[in-house]
């Protein structure tokens, strides 16, 4: 039988637009671009909106809008599978002239009389290809039908998939499905297999979901290598599907969100969970980290896993905050400006991205960092910074103001010696003075280093946060 194996690789992710791209789907996305970029081939992309009803222009516009933030560029035009019914029903019209697909002309009603026979005798339920050697003289006159596949019935079919192994299905268990409908247009089965064809993709790379449909796909392109030839079997590769952290499906409260719930909710980078959907079913070693053109080259199906990768919200976020670190400065004070609204100074912010960055694990937290940067006096307290602020605390403040209206060189090293040093003659910890100094200068219990606070801020405004807690009452 021919195959697609030796040919140079073509890949395709065929989304569904019935709803946003998810993590799994995402993940799907990722290893078919990385498969065809490793071995310096063409990733192509379709759109499988056959499903008028569910399919939406929003989520084709939040699918492609998700892939391009991910950085995963496809070869060609995006091929609508929509637009290809003519050439679906061309095939199978060759199927069915050639021998290999048949009409069916049986009513609703019997089908429903067949599965509710099978379904008592405990039978699986199962077309029982009923008009398979029947002529089509025998229906009535202009009765309305379906073509049907005329499948192997002897046998057994087998698969050796890049990931799962080989993989061996009986014939007989695979009945005659419909090519057609009764309306003329194509079913999913038929559109896949024509469109894989059309568009030269010799490696199927999907979730393990779809395994079954490779066996009841296969004989489509086996019947049209007999009648024209070139029709190769592709090279199937069906990936573990993602599991919760607990072991289950996926659920929403464990991950299973669109892409764009983790760009623009979470504040994840796209570098970031570009690297933790590759580690998620593929490995190299122990490593952990990999960056985009170390992935393309090291990515291969031999490094995919037989076993349902596990979410870690978690580890992605401590990945994100990796990146984050990394990242440009003037990028992340972009990022975080969309969040902080039109008060944000993306100088000041980017000036600010080297010590809020430290500590974020993702871009909400970098924004919720810097939120006192843009706070006016008198400063919103948290109940816990309010808490800080006792007599003692706001007296030791009024010292603290006295001591630094009187320090020239605001930098964070002086700052810090200053500090310090009043510490010492006080005869206290330095928190007892930080503590209260990060409340009245941040209105929070938790902000960048406070010296690094202070010299953001700025020695004038530094003051007047200060002061204003210092005031009896803590008036502004």
């Amino acid at each position: 039988m021919a195959s697609a194996s030796d040919k140079p690789v073509v890949t395709r992710f065929a989304p569904s637009p019935t709803g946003f791209l998810h993590i799994g789907g995402a993940r799907t996305a990722l290893f078919n671009w990385l498969f065809a970029r490793h071995h310096g081939g063409k990733a192509l992309l379709r759109i499988e909106d056959t499903d008028r009803a569910r399919s939406t222009q929003p989520a084709i516009d939040a699918i492609i809008a998700g892939l391009d933030w991910m950085g995963l560029d496809w070869d060609g035009e995006t091929v609508f599978q929509s637009e290809r019914e003519a050439r679906h029903a061309e095939v199978a019209n060759q199927l069915l002239a050639a021998g290999h697909a048949y009409r069916c002309y049986a009513t609703p009603e019997e089908l429903e009389e067949m599965r509710a026979a099978q379904r008592a005798a405990k039978q699986p339920l199962r077309y029982d290809g009923r008009w398979r050697d029947r002529a089509p003289s025998e229906a009535p006159a202009d009765a309305p039908y379906v073509v049907r596949l005329k499948t192997p019935q002897d046998g057994e079919t087998v698969i050796h998939d890049a990931v799962q192994g080989t993989v061996t299905v009986k014939n007989s268990e695979i009945d005659d499905y419909i090519l057609l409908r009764s309306d003329g247009t194509p079913t999913y089965m038929l559109a896949v297999v024509v469109d894989d064809h059309d568009m030269g993709v010799t490696h199927i790379i999907r979730g393990d979901d779809h395994l079954n449909n490779a066996f009841r796909q296969l004989p489509i392109i086996r019947a049209m290598q007999a009648i024209e030839g070139g029709w190769d079997d592709p090279v199937y590769a069906h990936i573990p599907l993602i599991h919760g952290s607990e072991g289950a499906k996926l659920s929403k409260r464990h991950g299973a969100l669109g892409v764009e719930a983790y760009r623009d909710e979470m504040g994840i980078l796209p570098e970031a969970l570009f690297n933790y959907l590759l580690r998620l079913g593929w490995g190299y070693g122990d490593k952990e980290v990999v960056a985009r053109d170390e992935a393309i080259a090291l990515f291969d199906l031999g490094g995919v896993g037989k076993s349902p990768a596990r979410f870690d919200i978690k580890k992605l976020q401590n990945l994100n905050g990796l990146y984050i670190r990394e990242a440009d400065d003037a990028r992340l004070a972009a990022l975080a400006a969309e969040r902080i609204g039109p008060q944000a100074d993306v100088a000041l912010l980017q000036q600010a991205m080297p010590a809020l960055k430290m500590r974020a694990k993702d871009i909400n937290e970098l924004a919720d960092g810097a939120a006192f940067l843009f706070k006016s006096r008198p400063l919103e307290m948290t109940e816990k910074a309010a808490a800080l602020l006792d007599a003692d605390a706001r007296a030791l403040l009024s010292q603290v103001s006295a001591r630094f209206g009187n320090e020239i060189d605001w930098t964070s090293e002086a700052l810090e010696a200053n500090l310090k040093t009043m510490a010492e003659e006080l005869g206290l910890g330095l928190g007892k003075l930080a503590q209260p100094l990060r409340a009245a200068l941040t209105g929070q219990t938790t902000s960048p280093g406070i010296f690094d606070v202070l010299v953001l801020l700025g020695k004038e405004e530094s003051l007047a946060r200060i002061d204003a807690q210092a005031l009896p009452g803590g008036a502004g």
